[in-house]
């Protein structure tokens, strides 16, 4: 992944004014553990680091002070997918991939943590994250036709939003969960 992010989230903590409030680390984040405790731990989109939501609460607890908060982002079903094709068409490897949503809170209270918050993406934010892709994926392609990559931005932004409208949309959402320990 390209520092580039990092470096764009340190300028917007300094136009917000709480650059001394907040560390970007650039790092690989699997089993990541910080050497002071915060208040607030947070993975957002990448439950891989500890091997799925409920290993990566457990590593983002490390790290948090007694009382803190962990932010969890995670993908959940609007409704199950009658077929593992269509699962697999939401970018899962299979059904088992994802919960409901209420299994999901339900999972939550199954590792002793409160929900105290949560924001879900509602269909228009959804799908403007989603365009927002295809549009980067275009403008890429004007700017880079030449480039060893363009075959491939090519095939995505020609399947994606039809993989996108046939699939993910209809079955597919996210969250951003806070949680507390019991």
């Amino acid at each position: 992944m390209s520092q580039l992010f990092t470096e764009q989230a340190k300028l917007r903590a300094a136009e917000l004014g709480v650059a001394d409030q907040v560390e970007f680390i650039h790092d690989d984040a699997t089993g990541y553990v910080a050497d002071e405790k915060a208040g607030v731990a947070a993975c957002v989109g990448a439950t891989w680091i500890g091997g799925g939501v409920a290993g990566t609460i457990e590593l983002l607890a490390k790290s948090l002070h007694p009382g803190g908060i962990i932010l969890i982002g995670e993908p959940y079903w609007l409704r199950l997918p009658p077929t593992e094709e269509i699962a697999k068409g939401c970018g899962a490897s299979a059904i088992t991939d994802f919960l409901t949503l209420p299994e999901l809170v339900a999972s939550f209270d199954g590792l002793d943590y409160d929900v105290v918050e949560m924001v879900l993406a509602n269909q228009d934010g959804w799908d403007r994250y989603e365009a927002a892709k295809w549009l980067t994926m275009r403008r890429w392609l004007e700017a880079n036709p030449e480039d060893d990559f363009a075959k491939d931005v090519r095939a995505r932004l020609t399947s994606e939003p039809k993989r996108y409208t046939a699939y993910t949309r209809e079955y597919l959402g996210w969250g951003v969960f806070a949680l507390m320990a019991r």
